[in-house]
């Protein structure tokens, strides 16, 4: 499995491979509901954008993430980040995480139209047989977000990282098998269609 930088557009958004250029319009998205200030999540802070953007980029040079900025079409803002993760080159297999989307953003079919993009690339270009995704166990509202995509637990992981505060996090994993992805897709085009 080869895995490029790649831009993946849709009729909401278009996800942009990540670069330095995108780092002010993220400030702005990150500012739009101060969603650094989640407790449960990790957000980079306006004044930690560029280290954020500095880190994903450095782990696409490794090979184990390929990072997205992502663009609301209609306006053309930057409203967040997302990326392919974890990335496992020889079976392949790859985590869909670190993602964030601005406040103003939340509920305007975005983000289930981001999923749609990333996992129709997985599947269905890339060749992957699952697709992996993960969160905090506290972050609930994650945990309904991925269900909501038709992803199945497969379980936590107990004690499993440390947040940025330094206390231990469970983490629920959740996967979407290659045999799933035909009606997970109807159902978030299903969803996509919904707005606008």
């Amino acid at each position: 499995m080869t895995i490029a930088p790649v831009t993946l557009s849709g009729r909401l958004v278009t996800l942009e491979p990540l670069s330095r250029e995108h780092h002010d319009g993220l400030v702005e998205a990150a500012k739009d509901g101060e969603l650094w200030k989640l407790w449960y999540t990790s957000i980079p802070a306006p004044e930690a954008m560029a280290a954020e953007i500095d880190r994903r980029l450095s782990l696409q040079e490794r090979g184990s993430m390929l990072p997205f900025a992502t663009r609301l079409n209609g306006s053309g803002r930057l409203v967040g980040m997302t990326t392919y993760m974890n990335i496992d080159h020889a079976t392949p297999r790859l985590e869909i995480g670190s993602t964030w989307n601005a406040a103003s953003a939340q509920g305007s079919g975005s983000n289930p139209e981001s999923k749609l993009l990333l996992l129709r690339h997985a599947f269905e270009t890339l060749g992957c047989p699952a697709v992996e995704f993960r969160t905090h166990w506290l972050n609930h509202q994650s945990r309904e977000a991925i269900a909501r995509l038709g992803a199945k637990q497969d379980g936590v992981l107990r004690n499993h990282s440390r947040t940025a505060d330094g206390v231990l996090r469970d983490t629920v994993v959740f996967s979407i098998l290659e045999h799933e992805w035909p009606a997970v897709r109807t159902n978030l085009e299903f969803r996509v269609a919904k707005h606008g």
